[in-house]
């Protein structure tokens, strides 16, 4: 028996093809089912990628293998356009954005765009967009950011700033001090003691939510805390800071917290205070993007991804979702999943509904 014979045009076998989602991918020519399964061709005999750019084929043709190997056994070789074969172009891409992310990370100084793309066999224009897009960061962002993990890490190692700074990668102290408080949040030998003594002036109230927790530093407001009882919030911000000096809210500081409590209780009036933000550079990246959400409105992680030119990132975001100290302040809560359902939310589900629902009472009034 021919394995490669066409199969009798059957309406029912037709009608299994195009209901399969496999099709519709297939007619999508979707990058993304590529290496999730495999089409072959029987008047053709071969076998493609989802993505293939081939003339689309009759459905009464098509069968869907979910290996090449499987394919292969069926008799059917691989197509010579897409290669079904060999690593698809997303591998590739991934090998060389890990290859360069390795170089970068064991280079005692940052190799430079053209330094990397030669070595992982890519032009530099090419090579700098695809690492952006999979990334979230350009190379020296990447670079930049592994800088300032290393530091970080050196200075909670106990030893002098200068050897910190010298075994980050950084030419010049004078070039890590420029940016220091940025990196750290303070001073490089505040930090190297954990913080301590750094004040942080905090009061607690209560909103439609629950409790609320408003937390100051010299540079700004450092966390907005949400919870049902006060006393563990008051615990998670000496978690967060464990070497700070905590200090009471007083009767101005409280003023703080009401204007907090004030946005979430009428989202128009907007919030505009001074914020102490930490975080990776990508991190920050994402962040900027929800500021930039208006209220009554919502994004998907998908969106806010693309907006940041890093629409590979989808997992990344919502992790920076989900790393935000900031309740309300960074509207983390105005992200949403594709489809529009409520995925996971810091403080609760509950509470990203009902902030949601105010914003969209205010907008509508």
């Amino acid at each position: 028996m021919n394995t490669l014979s066409a199969p009798a045009q059957n309406p029912q076998c037709v009608r299994a093809t195009l209901d399969d989602p496999r099709w519709a991918a297939l007619v999508a020519r979707d990058s993304k089912a590529d290496g999730a399964f495999f089409y072959s061709v029987d008047t053709t005999g071969v076998y493609c990628r989802p993505s293939c750019a081939a003339r689309l084929a009759r459905p009464e043709h098509v069968r869907f293998h979910q290996t090449r190997e499987q394919a292969e056994r069926a008799g059917f070789r691989p197509c010579k356009r897409c290669k079904p074969d060999q690593p698809s172009l997303a591998e590739q891409q991934t090998t060389k954005v890990a290859e360069a992310c390795r170089i970068i990370e064991e280079s005692e100084t940052s190799p430079s765009l053209q330094q990397l793309a030669r070595r992982v066999g890519a032009s530099a224009y090419h090579f700098h967009r695809v690492f952006k897009a999979m990334t979230g960061l350009t190379p020296r962002g990447y670079a930049a950011a592994h800088r300032a993990k290393q530091v970080r890490h050196e200075l909670g190692r106990g030893g002098t700033v200068t050897e910190a700074v010298f075994k980050a990668g950084y030419n010049a102290n004078s070039r890590f001090y420029q940016q220091s408080n940025q990196i750290l949040g303070m001073t490089p030998t505040t930090y190297r003691a954990g913080g301590r003594g750094t004040p942080i002036r905090f009061a607690v109230g209560e909103c439609s939510l629950g409790s609320i927790l408003v937390a100051e530093s010299e540079q700004g407001v450092c966390a907005i805390l949400l919870g049902d009882d006060a006393d563990g919030l008051a615990r998670d911000l000496q978690d967060r800071f464990p070497r700070a000096q905590l200090i009471g809210g007083d009767s101005t500081f409280e003023q703080r917290v009401a204007q907090v409590v004030g946005l979430i209780e009428n989202p128009a009036a907007g919030l505009d205070l001074p914020l102490h933000v930490r975080g990776t550079a990508f991190q920050q990246r994402v962040w900027r993007a929800l500021v930039e959400i208006p209220a009554g409105a919502t994004a998907s992680y998908t969106e806010v991804a693309r907006r940041i030119g890093a629409p590979r990132s989808v997992r990344a975001v919502a992790g920076a979702c989900a790393a935000n100290r900031l309740a309300v302040a960074i509207p983390c809560h105005r992200v949403v999943r594709t489809d529009g359902g409520l995925s996971g939310y810091r403080w609760g589900v509950e509470r990203k509904r009902a902030l949601l629902e105010k914003e969209a009472a205010s907008k509508s009034a």
